[in-house]
């Protein structure tokens, strides 16, 4: 059956034709490829095109599509059972090498999406402290549940408003929205409401509005409000956990935060998510505490399996090396063939993570320093790589991922392509 075919039947049956937005293709223009299959570092569309992937699911595939291992622990995990609704093996098993990576922790409970994991964080953080606000940083993405989907007002903060329909602005204004990389605007509001603040919490690594690398002060300044306010540290870790290091941003950056969100990789391409913290802030988790939190998929053995097939993989001598170096080759030969076409901009990377950003001066931080004119760029850019079969994220607003599927030959191949579309319009005044 081909794309369009596909297409129509699809956006008679589903909102939009799809079952999260962003794969609309809305944001860089064009009809979406409908993905048929994966294998290694590529997809293949309903119509045989083949493509090399720099999306990877969003993050999860670290180890590549249908990777031999993760596959055959998926196919001997479903031969016993694809569901139990009770504790079993695997989840132990999962749940002691995720804490290994995580010293700053004592428990964790598993989830079914990152998004569950978050809400579960932040119920624990208000039942913890007694308090209700909460505090977010504009570009940092969550999940989509309530009191997540705010943005921010002027000023150094406001009491958040609903981005969404359907939410409530009673429960939107419990969350606050601070800038990212302004230490000044973050005193301010813990000056003025830190009494009330349960808990704010980031992504260490933003990476749903760019990759907005942060500076380390920023962080640490981040922790000693917190601390000197009695609310908890939560640190989204979905992204860029096990990812840039096996302890995450919260290895690498040297801050220790309360609370930590997982999800993505720790799935291995199977929907998991799991938030982890101290046994002390984590036992007011029911049964052992009066924080409340269920899912009858939570802990599927099918899921863990997938999970702990791909952590064994990253655990082997030299794998973080290697994402490190693939990362950094793609990054270099991006900006050479920014430089080679005159185009402006730079990519940011941490680790197997990059971001193009197509606009004259510093790399952003913020989500507001991104101009209008580098996502048109961007939109642009994806089309022709696309054509040249090349897939990228489509949003200017979302990374890329190097997976240790991909190769030299493979990144190689995949900058030739980008600057030869690069090379085929003029570049911008």
């Amino acid at each position: 059956m081909t794309d369009r075919s596909l297409l129509q039947r699809a956006r008679r049956a589903l909102p939009g034709g799809v079952n999260s937005p962003v794969r609309a293709f809305l944001a860089v223009g064009g009809d979406p490829p409908f993905v048929a299959r994966g294998a290694g570092a590529h997809v293949w569309d309903s119509e045989g095109r083949r493509y090399q992937d720099f999306v990877g699911s969003w993050g999860p595939l670290i180890a590549g599509h249908a990777h031999p291992a993760v596959v055959e622990a998926v196919a001997r995990a479903a031969a016993d059972g694809l569901s139990f609704g009770a504790t079993c093996e695997r989840e132990v098993l999962l749940a002691e090498r995720v804490l290994a990576a995580f010293p700053c922790a004592g428990k964790v409970r598993f989830t079914s999406s990152g998004t569950e994991a978050v809400m579960s964080a932040l119920r624990v953080a208000r039942g913890a402290t007694g308090r209700r606000l909460l505090l977010k940083f504009e570009g940092c993405y969550h999940g989509h549940s309530d009191g997540m989907l705010v943005a921010a007002g002027s000023g150094l903060a406001t009491f958040g408003t609903p981005s969404s329909a359907g939410v409530p602005a009673e429960v939107s204004a419990l969350t606050l929205v601070a800038p990212l990389d302004d230490e000044a605007a973050l005193a301010a509001i813990f000056e003025r409401h830190g009494a009330d603040l349960a808990a704010a919490i980031i992504e260490p690594l933003p990476a749903n509005a760019g990759l907005l690398v942060q500076r380390p002060e920023f962080l640490v300044t981040l922790r000693e409000l917190c601390t000197r306010h009695g609310a908890l540290l939560i640190f989204d870790e979905v992204i860029s956990g096990f990812r840039v290091a096996p302890g995450g941003m919260t290895e690498l950056c040297g801050v220790t935060p309360d609370l930590v969100t997982l999800g993505k990789i720790i799935g291995g391409g199977l929907p998991v998510g799991a938030y982890l913290g101290p046994a002390a802030l984590m036992d007011h988790v029911a049964p052992l505490g009066a924080v409340y939190q269920a899912g009858t998929l939570s802990g599927n053995p099918v899921a863990m399996a997938a999970g702990l097939a791909t952590l064994e993989l990253l655990a082997q001598p030299g794998t973080h090396a290697r994402l490190e170096a693939l990362g950094r080759r793609f990054a270099e030969g991006w900006l050479r063939a920014l430089s080679a076409c005159g185009w402006p901009g730079g990519v940011s990377r941490t680790g197997s993570v990059l971001w193009p950003w197509l606009q004259e001066g510093p790399a952003p931080r913020t989500q507001l320093s991104v101009r209008p004119e580098a996502v048109t760029r961007y939109a642009l850019l994806h089309r022709l790589a696309l054509r040249g079969g090349v897939w990228l994220a489509p949003s200017a607003w979302e990374v890329a991922f190097v997976s240790l599927a991909h190769d030299e030959a493979g990144i190689d191949a995949a900058i030739e392509v980008l600057r030869e579309a690069l090379a085929t319009v003029a570049a911008p005044a």
